[in-house]
C-alpha cells in the first residue's frame, strides 16, 4: 500500500495511427516521456497525459480522432490530451474544437510534446504548436520496436516528400525531403545490434529519395549497411519504382545483409490514371522495374500498392489496370479505396467514383491479392529458409515468423524458442500461415549447445 507522501508518478499513454514511420516517432515520444519521469501505461488505463498520434492518408482521420479522444475522456476524464502527427499539422483548429483536447502539436514540435504538456492551462483555451514547414527544417530521429520481443526494430532514415501527387497530403503533414546522415544511422545500427534485434526495418516517407547535403544517396545507405555487415537483417520498407534503379536492385540481390523483397507502389496500371495522378512513371516503365526485380531476385516477394476509385477511373480505366495487374509477378496487393482529401488537387477533380463502384473494385483486387499469396507460399513448399520466431501464440500454440523474403510462417514447438534466427523447412500452407519444422539453429553456437529447444531469453 502507498503511503500518503508517496509522490505521484505521472502516466503517459500513446496510441498511434498510419503507418510504420509514425509507430517509430511514438516509441521516440514513449523514451522522451519515460526520461522525463513519466510511466507508460497502455492506452484505455487511466492517466495523466494522452497523446494521439494521427494519420490524414484516409477520410476516417476526423473519426478515429474524435473517437480516440472520447475513449481516452472515460477513463481518464482529468488527463492532458495531446493530438499530433499528418491530422494535427493539417487540421489544428479542428481538432482544437474537439472537447477534451488540451494541446495540437504538429510535425515540426512533437518531440517537444513532453515539455509543452507542463505548459498546459487546465483551464483553459487548448494550445495549438503548429508551424509552417521550411526548407531547412531538421530531420528528427525515430525508431521503434514491433513487440517486446526485440526482433524487428524500425529505422527512420528518411522524412518527407518533395513530390505531388494529386491525391496525397503527405507532403503538406510532413514537409520537403530530409535525411538521416550516414554516419549517425550506422551509430543507430551498432545501437540496435548490441540491443539484440534480429531484424531492422529501414523506414521513411520517401525513402528511395534518400539524399544528403553531401551527395549521399539511398544506393550509398544499402552499400553502407551491406560493408557494416551487422548482425542482423535488414529490409526496406516501400520504395517508390522510379527510385528503385538499376543500381539498388542489384545492391539488394548481391547483398547477404538485405532481405529479398520489396514493396512497389503502384496505384494504377492506367497510364491516363498515373497522368491525372501526377505519378513519376507510366506502366511501361513500372513494368521494366518489376522484370528486373524478378530477374535479379527470382524468389523475390514483391507486394504493390493500388488505388481503386480514383476521379475519373472509368470501368475501362480499372479493367485495364486490372488485366496490367494480373500480368506482373507480384506476390501481394496492398488495395486502398480512394478517399478525398481536403487540400489536394484530386478533391476538385470531376468523375467522381460511387462508394458502391470503389468497393466493389476493392474487393475484386483483393481477391486477386489473396489468389497470389496463396501461390507465393506454395511455391515455397518443402524449401529451407531462415526464420526469426516472434512472440508465442498461445491460441494456436505457434511462434509466427518472416522469412527474409515475406513468406509468413508459423512454427509449431513443444519447447520455448528463442527470437534468434533459425533455419527451418517450410510445409504446406495453413490460413495465411505456412508451417514449418526447425532443422537447426543459424548460429553454430547456439547449435552444439541447444539443439533445437532453448529456453526463451529475458530482457
Amino acid at each position: 500500500m502507498l503511503h500518503e507522501d508517496t509522490p505521484h508518478i505521472p502516466r503517459v499513454a500513446i496510441t498511434t495511427l498510419g503507418c510504420k514511420l509514425n509507430y517509430a516517432e511514438s516509441s521516440a515520444l514513449r523514451e522522451q516521456f519515460i526520461r522525463e519521469g513519466y510511466r507508460v501505461v497502455n492506452f484505455g488505463e487511466e492517466a495523466d497525459v494522452v497523446v494521439v498520434n494521427t494519420c490524414t492518408v484516409t477520410e476516417r482521420a476526423d473519426t478515429e480522432c474524435r473517437t480516440l479522444v472520447r475513449r481516452s475522456l472515460r477513463t481518464s476524464p482529468n488527463a492532458r490530451i495531446a493530438i499530433t502527427g499528418c491530422y494535427a499539422q493539417l487540421q489544428p483548429e479542428r481538432i482544437a474544437s474537439i472537447e477534451g483536447v488540451s494541446l495540437v502539436v504538429g510535425q515540426s514540435s512533437k518531440q517537444h510534446i513532453p515539455s509543452l504538456v507542463q505548459l498546459i492551462d487546465p483551464t483553459g483555451a487548448p494550445r495549438i504548436v503548429v508551424d509552417e514547414f521550411h526548407d531547412d527544417v531538421p530531420f528528427t530521429m525515430a525508431r521503434s520496436s514491433d513487440s517486446d520481443t526485440r526482433t524487428r526494430a524500425f529505422l527512420k532514415i528518411q522524412d518527407g516528400c518533395d513530390y505531388s501527387c494529386s491525391f496525397c497530403t503527405i507532403p503538406l503533414a510532413r514537409g520537403p525531403g530530409r535525411s538521416l546522415p550516414i554516419e549517425r544511422m550506422l551509430s543507430e545500427v551498432d545501437a540496435l545490434e548490441l540491443e539484440g534485434y534480429q531484424e531492422v526495418v529501414l523506414t521513411g516517407v520517401n525513402v528511395g529519395e534518400y539524399g544528403t547535403p553531401n551527395g549521399d544517396r539511398f544506393i550509398d545507405v544499402i552499400r553502407a549497411l551491406d560493408r557494416r555487415a551487422p548482425g542482423f537483417r535488414i529490409r526496406v520498407s516501400s520504395i517508390e519504382p522510379n527510385t528503385l534503379r538499376t543500381d539498388v536492385i542489384e545492391a539488394i540481390a548481391s547483398s547477404d545483409v538485405f532481405c529479398k523483397h520489396v514493396h512497389v507502389p503502384l496505384q494504377s496500371g492506367s497510364a491516363s490514371v498515373l497522368q491525372a495522378m501526377k505519378r513519376r512513371y507510366n506502366p511501361a516503365m513500372y513494368r521494366a522495374t518489376i522484370d528486373a526485380v524478378r530477374a535479379a531476385m527470382p524468389s523475390a516477394c514483391i507486394g504493390i500498392d493500388v488505388i481503386v476509385g480514383f476521379p475519373g477511373e472509368s470501368d475501362e480505366h480499372f479493367e485495364e489496370s486490372y488485366r496490367f495487374l494480373e500480368s506482373l509477378p507480384f506476390s501481394y496487393l496492398h488495395v486502398f479505396t480512394y478517399s478525398e482529401r481536403e487540400n489536394t488537387p484530386a478533391a476538385s477533380y470531376g468523375g467522381r467514383v460511387s462508394q458502391n463502384v470503389r468497393h466493389a473494385r476493392t474487393a475484386r483486387l483483393r481477391a486477386l491479392s489473396e489468389e497470389r499469396r496463396a501461390a507465393f507460399q506454395r511455391g515455397h513448399t518443402h524449401t529451407e529458409h531462415v526464420v526469426i520466431p516472434e512472440a508465442f501464440d498461445a491460441v494456436r500454440r505457434i511462434y509466427p515468423g518472416w522469412t527474409s523474403n515475406y513468406v509468413r510462417v508459423a512454427i509449431a514447438s513443444e519447447h520455448p524458442l528463442l527470437h534468434v534466427p533459425y533455419v527451418v523447412r517450410l510445409g504446406d500452407a495453413m490460413d495465411s500461415f505456412m508451417t514449418a519444422t526447425i532443422i537447426r539453429p543459424l548460429h553454430t553456437n547456439l547449435a552444439s549447445t541447444h539443439p533445437f529447444h532453448i529456453p526463451i531469453a529475458t530482457s
